[in-house]
């Protein structure tokens, strides 16, 4: 495995949980990106502000990350438009299918002891990794 990285990926974990920590002890909300962002279009005023820092947070930190660590990350741009559009609904037809993103159940609602984001999260681990196994292995389609 070429691409392990333990480091990294404890400390993107760490950050993740604690800005998740923080929104919810300070404004009581749960750190699910797919109501974050629908929020921003559904509400005014202050609501609306946090949502949007929030969201510019995630661009601005991924884009900062990807300007400092240059020799480490590199995105990929070989992929169909098509898929990439066909990606985009699935995720946002399934969000809404599960009510909630996998960040809201996967970090938030399990931390919250959630029976329902624990098998909503059971759901989207499962998803994943049948479709890891079906494109390499039986459409035999390289990663």
């Amino acid at each position: 495995m070429q691409n392990f990285t333990p480091i990294s990926a404890l400390l993107g974990g760490a950050l993740i949980g604690i800005s998740a920590f923080l929104l919810f002890w300070f404004n009581g909300r749960i750190a699910g990106i797919s109501s974050i962002m629908s929020g921003l279009f559904t509400t005014s005023g202050p609501n609306r502000h946090w949502r949007l820092s929030f969201l510019l947070g995630l661009m601005l930190g991924a884009g900062l990350w990807q300007l400092l660590a240059t020799d480490t990350f590199s995105l990929r741009q070989d992929y169909p438009t098509t898929l990439i559009i066909l990606g985009g609904f699935l995720v946002g037809f399934g969000t809404r299918l599960g009510s909630g993103c996998t960040s809201g159940h996967g970090i938030c609602g399990i931390a919250l002891l959630s029976p329902r984001s624990i098998v909503a999260t059971l759901i989207f681990m499962a998803s994943g990794l049948l479709t890891v196994y079906l494109i390499r292995h039986v459409f035999q389609i390289a990663a």
